[in-house]
């Protein structure tokens, strides 16, 4: 059954807007990830790439009709400022009058969240710049009045995974639930789905019990996820729930570890894919060059084609 799409108020089908944070250091992964998104995503919303505010003149030439580069002092309160000039193991940091200086991964944090109550579209694909599409992704099921996919890892929070524990203790604190037993449920995942008004209510959950600004509510408690805020918030309230459907799938295929990859690991990645899996990462942490990933993708887009004209010919 085709996805349904209900108009918005110019009349027009309701479409799903994506929301890249990135930084000069991405660069060159983010044009990668730019050609795949517009190879492969062609019916979309707006494209809004979040970058500091001294990297936008980098990133100008990715602009088009619809993509849009925008300065991260738009979504983020006056009090919190970056400081160019303090770095430490390799990360930027923000400085807040609300608490300690925070990392410039967690303003990214933040950023994803006011973009995505602020925003014009109704909902929004978060993709971060160290994934690729290599297969068509069609976001017309994700639009609005279809139900919103929540990653789910059940019982995925164990003693192993110690940040992931603390990630899930702070979104209880900060929405005010009962407090987590592990195992518990892990959100986190490469390509998530949010919905504008069940991020507004999140934020209002976490203004209501902190008795603050949530950014500063957020900025006070520094081992957070918005992810798993997002997924323990839906979980808790009816309305939230009621747009969401748990899922244990995911859009993209991850490499995880740190270790370099060769063209023909990458290209083993894709053959294994799932039907479901549109996207891949291999994390920007680390070590396998840009140059192997392009040159794995080349061949997957030739092998891909071979086998397709084959089809043709001894359908004709």
């Amino acid at each position: 059954m085709p996805a349904l799409t209900e108009p918005n108020e110019r009349g027009q089908p309701e479409t799903v807007g994506l929301i890249t944070p990135s930084y000069r250091g991405d660069l060159d992964r983010c044009e990668l990830l730019f050609e795949s998104i517009d190879r492969h995503i062609a019916v979309r919303g707006q494209h809004y790439v979040i970058v500091h505010d001294e990297d936008v003149p980098l990133f100008e030439r990715f602009r088009r009709h619809d993509r849009q580069i925008l300065p991260v002092s738009a979504f983020l309160p006056q009090w919190l400022r970056h400081i160019p000039f303090l770095k430490w193991k390799g990360r930027q940091y923000w400085w807040t009058s609300q608490g300690w200086p925070i990392s410039g991964w967690h303003s990214q944090q933040i950023v994803k969240i006011q973009a995505a109550a602020s925003l014009p579209e109704q909902r929004f694909c978060i993709v971060d710049s160290d994934n690729v599409f290599f297969k068509d992704f069609d976001l017309a099921p994700l639009a609005l009045p279809n139900s919103v996919p929540l990653h789910v890892y059940e019982g995925g929070i164990r003693a192993h995974r110690p940040r992931h524990m603390k990630w899930i203790e702070t979104a209880s604190r900060l929405l005010g639930t009962v407090e987590p037993s592990f195992p518990a449920d892990d959100y986190i995942d490469q390509i998530i789905v949010w919905d504008q008004a069940t991020v507004q209510g999140m934020i209002a959950r976490m203004e209501s019990v902190s008795g603050r600004d949530w950014v500063a509510a957020m900025c006070r408690d520094r081992d957070f996820s918005e992810y798993m805020i997002y997924g323990a918030f839906v979980e808790s309230s009816a309305a939230g729930a009621a747009r969401h459907t748990r899922t244990s799938e995911s859009f993209t295929r991850t490499h995880w570890d740190a270790d370099e990859l060769s063209a023909a690991d990458i290209l083993a990645m894709l053959r294994a894919a799932t039907p479901r899996e549109c996207a891949f990462c291999i994390q920007s942490f680390g070590s396998t060059p840009l140059a192997t990933i392009r040159t794995a993708l080349a061949a997957f887009y030739s092998e891909n084609s071979n086998a397709e004209q084959k089809i043709r010919m001894e359908a004709a």
